[in-house]
């Protein structure tokens, strides 16, 4: 799918409604963009009134459905904390909700989105499934959902009233999607993701440091026990070896990286010492980190080589 993004002010939503009457949905913005890794968020192509600053946040006088199809990002609102939002999952924004989102800085994403008001579209929302304090959706009819985006799309690149009549429909069809996803999901499994993300993101973004995981359970309103479990059912691995896996993770990146000393890179990743360090590297991929490093360096001697 192309990238494609239509904003439509005021006086150009009146003009529509001279035209035909209303359905009760009024279109009033449409995107499909693919954010690239490493590039600030969001881009310039933002017009005013939809440009938000990270550390302020934004609140819309709109409805607004975003589907993030690939790649991974957090988002935070007035009743949600900051939750990782994964490939998959569609969020719903609310006039006058204060809320923020971003692409994660190392992956981007691609985004989807469709601004709407009007009376049938305020009637939908007020469903019970639909509700501000839950905002994010795991959608389990993901193809069926970029179908009738793509679609909506195209209808909305031509002018004209059909062309307005038939894109209102397929915005109606798209809120029925995420009303079914909703449906069909378990609630009670959606908390549980809801909450393991919450700490993923936490972990992630204070990897560097020790982490007390009892007082993370506490701060989500659950038991250590409860979070270790639910942790390890959902990301496979429990929170301290994830927190772990990081870690060495950074520490690879800083290896093939950076120019600083093994000992100096042990303390950057957080470990206590350059021999807990060095016998957790090991373990985790069977070589020392002075014997990764050289091995690293001699790969890219070699790729330097070929292409010279």
């Amino acid at each position: 799918m192309n990238q494609y993004r239509k904003y439509v002010n005021e006086q150009q939503v009146q003009g529509l409604l001279t035209q035909t009457p209303s359905w009760g949905v009024d279109i009033l913005t449409i995107g499909h963009n693919l954010h690239p890794a490493r590039k600030a968020y969001p881009d310039h192509n933002h017009p005013n009134q939809y440009y938000f600053d990270w550390s302020e946040g934004r609140v819309l006088d709109e409805f607004q459905l975003v589907f993030i199809a690939n790649g991974q990002g957090v988002f935070e609102s007035q009743a949600t904390p900051p939750t990782l939002v994964e490939g998959g999952t569609a969020f719903l924004l609310y006039p006058g909700v204060w809320h923020r989102f971003k692409p994660s800085y190392d992956s981007g994403w691609e985004e989807l989105w469709v601004g709407f008001r009007g009376h049938f579209a305020e009637y939908l929302m007020r469903q019970e499934c639909f509700n501000p304090e839950q905002p994010l959706i795991p959608i389990g009819l993901r193809s069926e959902l970029l179908n009738v985006f793509t679609r909506l799309i195209d209808t909305l690149k031509y002018e004209g009233t059909a062309h307005q009549q038939i894109a209102t429909c397929q915005v109606i069809q798209l809120l029925g999607l995420v009303y079914t996803s909703a449906l069909l999901s378990d609630t009670g499994r959606n908390r549980r993701e809801q909450i393991v993300h919450q700490v993923r993101y936490k972990i992630q973004g204070i990897w560097a440091q020790p982490i007390d995981f009892q007082k993370l359970a506490e701060e989500n309103n659950v038991s250590y026990v409860w979070l270790r479990k639910a942790f390890k059912e959902v990301m496979g691995v429990a929170p301290g070896q994830y927190h772990l896996n990081l870690k060495i993770d950074k520490a690879i990146q800083m290896l093939g990286e950076t120019s600083l000393s093994i000992s100096e890179i042990a303390h950057e990743a957080g470990f206590e010492s350059l021999f807990y360090f060095s016998r957790i590297f090991r373990k985790k991929t069977a070589l020392s980190p002075s014997e990764f490093r050289a091995k690293r360096l001699l790969v890219s001697l070699e790729k330097m080589g070929s292409n010279g």
